[in-house]
C-alpha cells in the first residue's frame, strides 16, 4: 500500500470494518480511526443516541464533516459508518484522497453477526428476526451500487485474523 494513502473501509454494518480495521491497521502501521467513535467523542453521545437526537439527515451531515475532518490526519485506516458510502459525495471523496475497500459480506451472514446487537444499532432496533433479514437484504441492494464503487472487494464471510492479511493483499495484487 502506497504509505501516502488513508484507507477506507466501507461495507454494511455488521460486515468487520472496525474488528478487521484494527487488525489491518496494526499490520500495515497505520493508525485506526472508527468514524462512528470519533463522532461519539467529538459530541458526548453514543451513535445510537445521536441518530435519535437528531434524525438520519443531521446525522449523515455530522458524519460526512467527521469523515473529512479525520482524513485531514492521513495516512490511516479508517472503519466508516454502513451508510457513509451512500451519502452526499462521500464516496467520491474517499476515492479521491485513499484506497476504498468494499468488505462485502453476504445476507445471511450479516444476519448472524447482527442478530444479537440489534438494539444497538438505530436502524435494527425492535426489528423481529425474519424483518432483519428483509431490511439487510433489502438495504444491501440499495447500498450496494455505492460500495461497488469501491477501488478493492475483500469477502469477509470466511475471513479470520489468520487470513486477514493474505487476503488483503492478495486483492490488492489483481
Amino acid at each position: 500500500m502506497n504509505s501516502k494513502r488513508s484507507l477506507f473501509l466501507i461495507g454494511f454494518m455488521g460486515s468487520g470494518k472496525t474488528t478487521y480495521g484494527r487488525l489491518l491497521a496494526n499490520a500495515l502501521d497505520m493508525p485506526f480511526v472508527d468514524l462512528d467513535e470519533a463522532l461519539e467523542q467529538e459530541h458526548g453521545m453514543k451513535v445510537v443516541e445521536l441518530f435519535e437526537a437528531w434524525g438520519e439527515t443531521r446525522f449523515r451531515r455530522e458524519e460526512r464533516l467527521m469523515l473529512r475532518s479525520v482524513a485531514g490526519n492521513a495516512p490511516l485506516v479508517v472503519a466508516t459508518g454502513g451508510g457513509t458510502a451512500c451519502f452526499f459525495d462521500n464516496m467520491d471523496f474517499m476515492n479521491e484522497v485513499g484506497e476504498t475497500l468494499y468488505m462485502r459480506t453476504s445476507v445471511r451472514e450479516l444476519k448472524s453477526r447482527l442478530l444479537f446487537s440489534k438494539e444497538d444499532r438505530p436502524l435494527l432496533r425492535g426489528k423481529t428476526d425474519a424483518e432483519l433479514k428483509q431490511y439487510i437484504a433489502e438495504t444491501l441492494e440499495k447500498r450496494e451500487v455505492y460500495y461497488l464503487k469501491a477501488q478493492y472487494i475483500l469477502d469477509t464471510d470466511n475471513l479470520n485474523a489468520h487470513n486477514l492479511m493474505d487476503s488483503y493483499e492478495a486483492i490488492r495484487a489483481v
